[in-house]
């Protein structure tokens, strides 16, 4: 995700990093040409078809209220998926108290924080659909001939619990404690699987995206006679708005994808290790710092 100040004047007309303008720019230069080729062919033939923009005044409200529907869709499922990443970092972090509190073995506190560490990364790299064998962490290395490599590290955990459970070295108090926890993590894991698995319906980005581009070759049509050469510029305003729009809540549509919009995931694992560090003995590293704004 994009992690910047309150951008000035000169930041507002100048910046690209987590602006839509790279991915639209070719799209909207089309529609320019396009503009400029009717207002010449107008001015050369006089025999353009001049179209009522009263019409168009109706047709834009249309649209305008079928993006924002789309882009409050959007919007919802990324601070969905923010909310339960929030809420798998709070588990995280109560899971290492309450090991801290009811497991007296020291080896099998640590290896059950490192088991819940191998969770976390295992989720963002299924979630991302990277190769597990890719990831950073040995622990997740080590899943990645798994059917389901978050849920072998969760399972992991569960068997070390119901281990020391059966050995008398947790009590019954403290194994429904850990057992709940962790059955938290899981409803928060399969919150984000579920965004994941059920991208909005491609219906509504066919129709938007044939609605926008049509608006947008029609405009010339109806401006051509009132705003002649200038008619280019104002259709590359309203093809910024629209299709810029559509993009945006595309990208918003998929919060777990690497984009400059996307949910900060390495930063919330790189947080839980911070936090487990003093249950597991070790200094904590230092938390990721956005590279030119960007925070991945």
């Amino acid at each position: 995700m994009i992690v910047r100040d309150r951008p000035n004047l000169w930041d507002l007309l100048t910046a690209l990093r987590g602006s839509i303008v790279p991915r639209i720019a070719l799209p909207v230069l089309v529609l320019v040409a396009f503009a400029a080729g009717v207002v010449a062919l107008d001015r050369v033939t006089g025999v353009v078809p001049r179209l009522d923009g009263s019409a168009f005044a109706v047709f834009g409200i249309g649209l305008s209220l079928f993006l924002g529907f789309r882009n409050n869709a959007a919007y919802d499922r990324w601070w969905e998926a923010r909310k339960l990443w929030g809420g798998l970092l709070a588990d995280l972090r109560s899971f290492a108290r309450e090991v801290e509190v009811f497991v007296a073995d020291v080896p099998l506190r640590r290896a059950m924080l490192e088991g819940a560490l191998d969770f976390i990364h295992a989720h963002r790299v299924n979630l991302r659909g990277l190769p597990v064998a890719e990831a950073e962490r040995d622990g997740v290395r080590g899943l990645a001939h798994a059917p389901h490599p978050p849920c072998a590290a969760l399972d992991g955990v569960t068997t070390m619990v119901a281990g020391a459970y059966r050995a008398g070295g947790i009590d019954g108090f403290g194994a429904r404690s850990l057992t709940v926890r962790i059955g938290g993590i899981a409803q928060q894991q399969a919150g984000c699987e579920r965004i994941a698995n059920s991208p909005l319906p491609f219906v509504y980005s066919l129709l938007i995206y044939r609605t926008c581009y049509l608006y947008c070759l029609l405009l010339p049509f109806a401006l051509t006679g009132t705003t002649g050469w200038a008619t280019p510029l104002f259709v590359a305003v309203v093809g910024y708005m629209f299709l810029g729009l559509a993009e945006v809540t595309e990208e918003l549509s998929h919060p777990f994808a690497p984009s400059p919009n996307g949910i900060a995931m390495d930063a919330i694992c790189r947080a839980a290790e911070i936090s487990l560090a003093p249950h597991l003995g070790r200094e904590a590293p230092p938390p990721l710092a956005p590279v030119d704004h960007y925070l991945s």
